[in-house]
């Protein structure tokens, strides 16, 4: 079983850095050994974006994760590097780490290689356990029409480099079934930075894989894959780059099932457009977003992961999902985060399995899961439930609109254990046949309004002496509306109008028709 994280870690324990062969929680190092191309270690280093101002939510669990890898490129000199010279059906190199033969160039040694040129063939990287490769890409282009382009067989940590002005191509047609199952594909750690162009295309499998960590930091790269796109098998993290995906399978995948601190993904910056037949970003662990442009069209989930899932900065826009967000523990900290979704928009779930969207499967318990919304802006246009949790829901700040369903069997609120509510701002808008309000013991006044009106309408709540506390305008059709923030006075007497009718409210008071607080849940579980 996984490790159980309390919420109250302190944020000290969360120094987090990207490290040179790590991405741990620790102090940063005051000062960082020269290295070699061939060094086992690389240098501790912190970095701007991961430090301690990450909110708790999400650095708890960076915190509770493995160390990652990743190869920075100060950890290397482009003057020690080799060159090779790709030239068709074969190549050249005066290297002695370099073996030819053929249409196949094999590196055997540590150190830092140039390739330049056309290959109709593969790299292969079968150098010592402990060597670090550098694979400077310079206006190379490498197409195989028998397995991986790019494959690394044997080494310690291998960077890929994209030269500064540089355009480069790596194309294959990797089988599922083969030993090497990616365009690039590395037995070992992987890491790719630089400010030039990669496109990565395999029409068999996966783009870029590797079976340890996969590090993104820099390279404008695009990649289309007959399946995942980018997969880091014990751990994928991107902290820059401008990265363009379309994937068959997943678009950001880490799959490690062996070990319950591996199989995260990490967005800690960088920009991201992704179209995914399957999820867009998909862990086995953790799915984390710390910084960063992430824009996703799913044809499964938008975000997807097993145990926890945090969102505490960045901008994140799911354009298309059939769910928008869903794990067990879900952390809404910081950011701003737009969810368009098929059925449920945000999913705090426990499980796997699929059932109808109008349906109330999943059953009535409270199974444990936890949305919890502390921080961000979160929009949220779901034709399921918009915020569903198989537990609870907890919100003590943060600026949430739900524009829920407009089927009876949903609700833009759905919990099986209750909504609590001590800060931030929540309007929801939905139907009526599964309307769920914050429960009454809320330290943070709410209401709740039998009030409808369609796409375009504008809803707006007044206090007592006609000021006008909030307005929204509809995205589609809707019966109900849930309002609370720090404006909202439990007891009070408030207005709700929608294309100007009004319907006077209490405070604290469930809507005629609806399910209160603390509602039945359901759904898809």
């Amino acid at each position: 079983m996984r490790r159980l994280i309390p919420l109250a870690l302190p944020l000290a324990l969360a120094g987090l850095v990207l490290a040179g062969c790590a991405v741990t929680a620790q102090p940063a190092a005051t000062s960082a050994p020269t290295t070699t191309a061939s060094s086992i270690e690389s240098s501790v280093q912190t970095t701007s974006d991961i430090d301690s101002t990450i909110p708790t939510a999400a650095a708890e669990l960076l915190a509770a994760n493995a160390d990652g890898t990743v190869v920075k490129d100060d950890e290397w000199s482009i003057a020690d590097a080799e060159t090779i010279t790709l030239a068709g059906s074969t190549a050249s190199s005066d290297s002695a780490g370099v073996r030819i033969d053929g249409s196949t160039v094999t590196i055997t040694a540590a150190g830092v290689y140039t390739l330049t040129g056309a290959l109709d063939g593969n790299v292969v990287v079968a150098a010592p356990d402990d060597a670090q490769v550098v694979l400077v890409l310079d206006d190379a282009t490498i197409e195989s029409t028998s397995g991986s382009a790019i494959q690394v067989v044997t080494a310690d940590d291998v960077a890929i480099n994209l030269a500064a002005g540089s355009t480069n191509a790596v194309t294959a047609a990797s089988s599922a079934d083969a030993d090497a199952s990616a365009a690039i594909y590395a037995d070992s750690d992987l890491t790719v930075s630089g400010s030039g162009a990669l496109t990565v295309t395999d029409t068999g499998n996966d783009g870029i894989s590797s079976t340890d960590d996969l590090a993104i930091i820099g390279g404008a790269i695009t990649v289309n894959a007959a399946d995942d796109a980018l997969r880091g098998k014990d751990s994928l993290v991107v902290k820059d780059g401008t990265l363009t995906l379309t994937a068959g399978g997943d678009a950001l995948k880490s799959d490690q099932t062996d070990d319950a601190t591996q199989g995260y993904v990490w967005i800690a910056g960088g920009t991201i457009d992704a179209t995914a037949t399957d999820d867009g970003i998909d862990a086995w662990t953790d799915a984390l977003i710390t910084g960063g442009t992430v824009s996703i069209a799913a044809e499964d989930d938008g975000i997807h992961s097993e145990i926890a899932l945090a969102i505490s900065g960045g901008d994140v826009t799911i354009s298309q999902s059939y769910e928008g967000i869903e794990s067990g523990d879900i952390r809404i900290a910081g950011g701003i985060t737009s969810v368009i979704s098929s059925d449920d928009g945000v999913n705090a779930s426990g499980g796997t399995t699929t059932s109808s969207s109008g349906g109330m499967g999943g059953g009535m318990q409270d199974t444990g899961e936890t949305l919890t919304i502390s921080g961000g802006t979160l929009v949220v246009d779901a034709q399921g439930d918009g915020l569903d949790s198989n537990g609870s829901i907890t919100m003590t700040g943060g600026d949430v609109t739900v524009h829920g369903p407009t089927q009876q069997g949903n609700g833009a609120l759905d919990s099986n254990g209750g909504i609590d509510v001590s800060g931030g701002t929540l309007a929801a808008l939905g139907s009526t046949g599964m309307a769920e309000s914050p429960d009454e013991s809320s330290a943070q006044g709410w209401l709740a309004a039998t009030v409808s009106g369609s796409a375009g309408s504008t809803v707006q709540i007044t206090d007592a002496s006609g000021t006008v506390i909030a307005q929204y305008t509809a995205e589609k059709t809707f019966g109900s509306v849930v309002f609370t923030s720090s404006a909202i006075t439990d007891g009070q007497s408030y207005t709700v109008t929608a294309d100007g009718v009004a319907t006077s409210v209490t405070a604290g008071v469930a809507a005629a028709g609806g399910m209160g607080g603390g509602g039945m849940g359901g759904g898809r579980p």
